[in-house]
């Protein structure tokens, strides 16, 4: 039913989008969280409906952790959650509550790089570089518990994680010469 005038000329009130009668916007729901980045504690408040890669990039300032397709399919936005890989724009930041969370800024210490992240520069790995903070965490998470993974090893774990530039092969060349050269300290 649309507004109609009437005999008098006034308008009375249908089911017209003139006449939606909205209630007051809300703001949305907030939650305070505790979680460790790299090593060091926060607490923050955060909106129930951001992700973690969300809560990384905007309100941590940690933009390392890439958002690639932002639906779980790409594996840029790669982090450790209590040792973990996970998908960033897929968790969201409530989860994280209580967790120990590392990015790719936490891979290197005291300015040096991690012998992973050196393993990728000799074995030109990086191309664009926008895959390599994601393919960084989930071959961290491989070494942790796979110390010296043999080429196949490295493929399996890193198949959540795209490289549109297709260097896969010197990928997995660096994650193999890290694990050999380093025992797996990733």
């Amino acid at each position: 039913m649309r507004d109609t005038p009437d005999a008098s000329g006034s308008s009375q009130k249908g089911n017209s989008p003139q006449s939606d009668q909205r209630g007051p916007m809300t703001a949305p729901s907030r939650t305070a969280i505790r979680l460790t980045v790299n090593g060091v504690s926060h607490s923050v408040e955060v909106e129930d409906r951001w992700t973690l890669v969300e809560l990384l990039r905007d309100q941590l300032d940690l933009t390392g952790t890439k958002i690639g397709c932002d639906r779980s399919e790409c594996g840029a936005c790669t982090v450790l959650m209590n040792g973990y890989p996970v998908y960033a724009c897929s968790q969201l930041a409530v989860w994280a509550d209580g967790a120990d969370v590392q990015t790719v800024e936490g891979l290197a210490h005291n300015g040096h790089l991690s012998p992973l992240q050196q393993a990728f520069i000799e074995h030109n790995a990086p191309q664009c570089g926008f895959c390599t903070p994601g393919q960084l965490m989930t071959a961290t998470a491989l070494l942790n518990t796979v110390p010296r993974p043999d080429a196949a090893q490295v493929k399996q774990a890193l198949v959540g994680n795209l490289c549109r530039c297709s260097n896969y092969n010197a990928i997995v060349e660096a994650v193999v010469a890290a694990g050999a050269h380093q025992g797996g300290a990733a």
